[in-house]
């Protein structure tokens, strides 16, 4: 099995042990008195400023290619310092088993920042999505690797009813082209292939090519100076999620403050 088939067993795994634990009705309808009380959308309007860098800050303690990253960090400090080094939002990493995240980890963010606030998991069933509403979530992520187009299209409205913006990621052009008959508003582009682990930003560069004019797109993974940054910006990129570099910086919001700076944008 390749590392996304071995993530989204155990997922499926996970989600029915919560699912019998939690009442999805009532979940769903926790998650609509929240979301009744939030600006809808406020994820996708943070990533569409086109006068700065806009950088989605990840707050994430490991992975299956780099093993523990920070697995000690204090969510709150890191999530304060995220927005006080300029971020335009932040991506938190939820899932337990591979990255060793959790739905504590979104909420404890939450209470910290006004940022938006992204919930980075291996969505594959629309309870996760009534979860990540709850625990404050503005967005979710989709993985078109992992979903059929049915099922996209599914999470994509459960996701509209609550005002949750969805980011769409895919890693070539026939994940794109897929998004782009979902109408995605978000697109996601992972220069990390999640069969593999193998990162490229050639991927971004070759997708680049292919943007759709009505999309906010992102370039993910990978990520970790200015220059290649900027001459991402200037291929048509809107955002950039930035995950390892940050957690391994010891000073962040001086790192982040370079990265977003005005006198950077082109």
């Amino acid at each position: 099995m390749t590392f996304l088939e071995t993530i989204i067993e155990k997922k499926h795994s996970r989600v029915e042990s919560e699912k019998k634990v939690r009442d999805a009705d009532v979940l769903r309808r926790h998650a609509l008195e929240v979301r009744s009380k939030t600006e809808p959308h406020r994820f996708r309007k943070a990533l569409s400023q086109p006068n700065r860098v806009n950088i989605i800050a990840e707050i994430k303690r490991a992975s299956p290619s780099k093993g523990l990253i920070n697995d000690r960090i204090d969510v709150a400090s890191v999530a304060r310092s995220y927005e006080n080094g300029s971020a335009a939002a932040i991506s938190v990493l939820t899932e337990q088993d591979f990255f060793k995240g959790s739905i504590d980890d979104l909420k404890t963010a939450r209470a910290a920042t006004m940022l938006p606030i992204l919930r980075k998991d291996f969505i594959i069933d629309e309870f996760q999505i009534y979860e990540a509403a709850e625990a404050g979530a503005d967005a979710i992520l989709l993985i078109a690797a992992a979903l059929n187009d049915n099922e996209l299209r599914k999470y994509i409205n459960v996701a509209d009813e609550l005002g949750l913006d969805v980011l769409l990621e895919v890693h070539d052009l026939g994940e794109l082209e897929r998004a782009k008959r979902c109408c995605a508003a978000i697109i996601g582009v992972n220069n990390r292939n999640l069969h593999t682990f193998e990162v490229s930003l050639d991927v971004s560069r070759e997708l680049a090519l292919h943007k759709p004019a009505d999309s906010v797109f992102i370039s993910e993974s990978g990520l970790s100076s200015v220059t290649e940054i900027m001459k991402l910006r200037g291929l048509g990129f809107d955002a950039f999620l930035i995950g390892e570099t940050l957690m391994r910086s010891s000073s962040v919001v001086k790192e982040l403050r370079e990265l977003t700076t005005s006198e950077q944008v082109i």
